[in-house]
């Protein structure tokens, strides 16, 4: 994905940005800040944030821009900020304009298991990360991946973003990131998704930001290939995810913990 690489051997990799679109230069000013912030940290850097959040739990809530606006804004962010973009792709039909702005298609984890999704998502040319559905065995998110690889050899992610304890909870096994890292792919954490509360707000989800750091400090530590972290400038006013969103002034004091967890596990090796 341009200039970064994702995989052992390589650096840890920071995946980060906004849940969803909101005001486009708002985003903008976001997506620079965060650049900024990795490129002083010397750590690879790629731009997350939603043009539709399609499994919202009420039909009133905020959905994003849509896909053609969405895009647009996200190919501004590619070109200004100067690094590689990512967002979710719902339906074959997205894969296909997706994938001329997206350098990485993400797939939510309540579709993992859509075949024709992933197979066109993993057969249009870019490397695709598959989201483990919160009610999947992360063994068997082998057999996701062997349909990604009988439709395209862009590359396959993997990312661990928590299982169902129960109603409205989640929890992290973190054996679930050794266990899909033996199967070959390169494994993302997503620290901010994992202390969600699922409807945990009525009509929306609720979350618990507080253990953030330390369940992504906790996931570097076992050893995965990048961590993925909702970032928000002020969470609190956010139109999705602000209650399990790290705020944007505690980022850059996070991944320097990370840096520090990552580069120390890797030299006991």
């Amino acid at each position: 994905m341009g200039s970064v690489a994702v995989g052992r051997g390589n650096p840890l990799v920071i995946i980060a940005g906004p849940c969803v679109i909101e005001d486009p230069g708002e985003t903008l000013e976001t997506a620079l800040a965060l650049a900024e912030k990795t490129r002083r940290l010397d750590v690879p850097f790629i731009f997350k944030s939603s043009y539709d959040k399609a499994n919202r739990t009420s039909g009133d809530s905020y959905r994003g821009p849509g896909l053609s606006r969405g895009l647009e804004v996200l190919a501004r962010i590619r070109e200004e900020a100067g690094v590689p973009v990512t967002s979710d792709v719902h339906s074959v039909e997205e894969v296909g304009p997706a994938a001329k702005v997206l350098d990485l298609l993400q797939i939510p984890a309540f579709l993992c298991r859509q075949t024709d999704l992933v197979k066109a998502a993993a057969g249009c040319g870019r490397p695709v990360n598959i989201k483990k559905g919160q009610f999947m065995n992360p063994a068997d998110m082998r057999f996701i991946m062997e349909k990604a690889a009988s439709a395209g050899d862009g590359g396959v992610m993997l990312t661990e973003r928590g299982t169902f304890f129960g109603y409205g909870n989640l929890v992290v096994d973190m054996r679930s990131l050794v266990i899909m890292r033996a199967l070959g792919c390169p494994v993302v954490f997503d620290a901010t998704h994992s202390v969600q509360l699922p409807g945990g707000l009525g009509g929306s989800s609720g979350g618990e930001s507080q253990f953030i750091p330390l369940l992504a400090r906790a996931a570097v530590s076992v050893g995965v290939d990048a961590v993925f972290i909702e970032v928000h400038k002020a969470p609190e006013r956010a139109l999705c995810d602000g209650a399990n969103s790290l705020p944007l002034e505690r980022f850059e004091s996070l991944v320097q913990q990370l840096i520090f967890l990552n580069r120390t596990v890797e030299s006991w090796k």
